[in-house]
């Protein structure tokens, strides 16, 4: 397929853009809100066509698909843009920046017959697909607890918006616990009730939270504690499954990269356990185009999007508030 991009991202420059085109797809056109810098970056990446106007990219009737990197609060205008010109949508989380947002953008697609997906890329890591296969196999039995620890360093390229800008979205909440959220969810395939949180901010930006920590109740009675930070270049990440017969334990397995170690402990001992590792953003692309296809979902679809952006929003409210707070899934609209 030929694809559009919407936004001039990093990540679209450092992962997107090269998985798509290992999948066999052509990268034809861009659009970005700063002109001068979509031109330099499509000729960086040898995009043949820059639109100033995200109009002109939508009305290429070549166009099947578009990647929508923007910063968080142009998601919900962009992604409604692109499924009125009938174009199928893989958009970066957070979807939206509410949960009544991002629910309407998956209605619009669904609405539309066009497949609209997450770009939720750890569910595509061969790590947490191992760990999940784990759980669901009953190695570690009843599962009681999950632990995510995914603390980091932002570099200064990625900084920016990310650290000073409310109105687009930034902070660490909507940046790295909704990724959390989506993990807890494609990990145990459940979705969490209620939250108890803290966030803080170190002085790194200004005007969001850089660090977060959350509790998370789960309908079956598992806990799940999570931290995200933009301010440890030290702590490492990874995440740990305790059930009543076994743990699991997969260290460095939250990045972009196929990379950690992961080692199940029962009875019996410490298992090292084998991992596909494929490229986390060629999986995404290919289980993309095999639901355009018809052959089943996104590895996360525009409704595992609401549900890591509900998970997200419930945390940062209850961190300003102080009080436990449930989960709006927004289901019932």
């Amino acid at each position: 397929m030929r694809w559009g991009l919407i936004g001039a991202s990093t990540i679209a420059a450092e992962h997107v853009i090269g998985a798509l085109r290992a999948a066999g797809q052509e990268v034809a056109a861009l659009h970005s809100g700063d002109p001068t810098r979509a031109r330099d970056y499509a000729a960086t990446h040898a995009i043949p066509a820059v639109h100033d106007r995200l109009d002109d990219l939508l009305a290429d009737p070549m166009l099947a698909a578009v990647y929508i990197s923007s910063t968080n609060e142009k998601h919900r205008d962009q992604a409604l843009a692109a499924i009125a010109a009938g174009k199928h949508v893989l958009c970066e989380k957070p979807l939206a920046m509410t949960v009544a947002e991002a629910a309407a953008m998956v209605r619009a697609a669904e609405s539309a017959g066009l497949v609209f997906a997450t770009n939720h890329h750890l569910r595509c890591s061969g790590s947490h697909r191992a760990v999940r296969d784990l759980i669901r196999a009953g190695r570690i039995g009843r599962v009681l607890s999950l632990r995510l620890f995914h603390a980091v360093h932002l570099p200064p390229h990625l900084q920016g918006w990310r650290i000073n800008d409310p109105s687009a979205g930034g902070g660490v909440i909507p940046d790295i616990t909704v990724h959390d959220a989506d993990v807890a969810r494609f990990l145990l395939g459940e979705d969490p009730v209620s939250v108890v949180a803290q966030m803080g901010t170190s002085g790194l930006g200004q005007g969001v939270e850089d660090s977060a920590m959350s509790v998370w109740t789960m309908p079956s009675g598992a806990m799940i504690l999570a931290h995200e930070s933009f301010t440890h270049p030290f702590a490492g990440s990874g995440l740990e499954v305790h059930g009543d017969k076994g743990s699991i334990f997969a260290r460095g397995v939250m990045t972009q990269q196929p990379v950690g170690e992961v080692d199940l402990v029962t009875a019996a001992g410490r298992e090292v356990v084998a991992y596909a590792s494929h490229n986390l953003y060629v999986q995404a692309i290919t289980d993309f185009l095999a639901a355009v296809q018809g052959k089943g979902q996104p590895a996360a679809t525009g409704w595992d999007g609401v549900a890591s952006l509900a998970v997200a929003l419930a945390v940062r409210q209850a961190a300003e508030t102080g009080t436990r707070q449930h989960v709006d899934y927004g289901r019932a609209a």
